[in-house]
């Protein structure tokens, strides 16, 4: 039995569940599928679905609701996890190379799952690709209050605002036996190569090596903060000096005072991320 989970407002989701209801009724698959009625419904879902035993979990949609049913599983590593990408961002399949739409179908009736690893945070929360604190978290703050915008519109309107207006975030960083304080542009935990759409944060990365990515970029002056993002775009921000990347099992990101987060593209308020990679925790369907 699969369980299709899927935000009902995705209309590229509900294009691609036409398809794949389609094909495993032809292939005489049983499935049952999920609509989501909110934020962090997907979570309730899976929570639901997994302390009911059933393991089998596709996500039909994006980063954030990816996250969600990750962070919700009763216990990740007794479940196989699926994603049919059909989000605004995909970032997460680009690290793992899932195909996007009904092809990464073939990957769940074919295929085997493989050991994945994820982060695992003390607050409850997972991240299968990155998460963290910075002019990100800025962006898409300015992304939720603007109304009447489409997508990519609202991104760029916010991009210039923060490029305008963001003066850094105190944070202190420890990642392994690393520790220190820096006005940090950016900082983030990364298991995926990639965040916002297809940003190169950290094109080292890799989901199955056993390791956590830290980047911590420096806030410059800002007349320099675009330059540093123009190398961000092109993947080279790990070449710059005011970036630190450091390779660990076990992190941490502590705001000098409680501020919000981003986990894979979703919001929330925190007081400390701190994170231990579970290494090989899940098994998903990738090649």
């Amino acid at each position: 039995m699969l369980d299709l989970i899927i935000k009902p407002q995705n209309r590229k989701g509900q294009q691609t569940l036409k398809r794949v209801e389609k094909r495993l009724k032809e292939e005489n698959v049983p499935y049952e599928v999920h609509f989501t009625e909110g934020k962090g419904d997907a979570c309730r879902i899976a929570r639901s679905l997994t302390a009911e035993g059933r393991c089998e979990l596709v996500v039909i949609g994006g980063d954030g609701t990816l996250n969600d049913v990750l962070t919700g599983m009763h216990d990740p590593a007794c479940c196989r996890l699926g994603l049919i990408p059909a989000g605004t961002g995909n970032d997460l399949s680009v690290s793992a190379r899932i195909p996007y739409g009904e092809a990464a179908l073939g990957l769940i009736l074919k295929g085997e799952p493989k050991p994945t690893d994820y982060i695992d945070f003390t607050d409850g929360r997972r991240s299968l690709n990155i998460a963290g604190m910075g002019i990100d978290v800025d962006i898409l703050l300015r992304c939720e209050k603007m109304k009447g915008f489409h997508d990519k519109s609202k991104y760029f309107f916010s991009l210039l605002a923060s490029l305008m207006k963001y003066e850094g975030t105190e944070l202190t960083i420890c990642a392994g036996e690393e520790r220190v304080q820096k006005r940090a542009l950016i900082a983030a935990l990364c298991n995926g190569k990639q965040l916002g759409g297809g940003i190169p944060l950290c094109p080292a990365a890799d989901i199955g090596d056993g390791l956590l990515d830290v980047v911590v970029v420096d806030c410059p002056k800002r007349s320099k903060i675009l330059g540093a993002l123009i190398k961000l775009m092109q993947g080279k921000v790990l070449s710059l000096p005011i970036t630190h990347h450091y390779r660990c099992e076990k992190a941490s990101i502590t705001p000098a005072a409680p501020a919000v987060a981003q986990y894979d593209g979703e919001l929330y308020q925190t007081a400390a991320m701190e994170a231990t990679l579970k290494k090989g925790g899940l098994l998903m369907y990738r090649p």
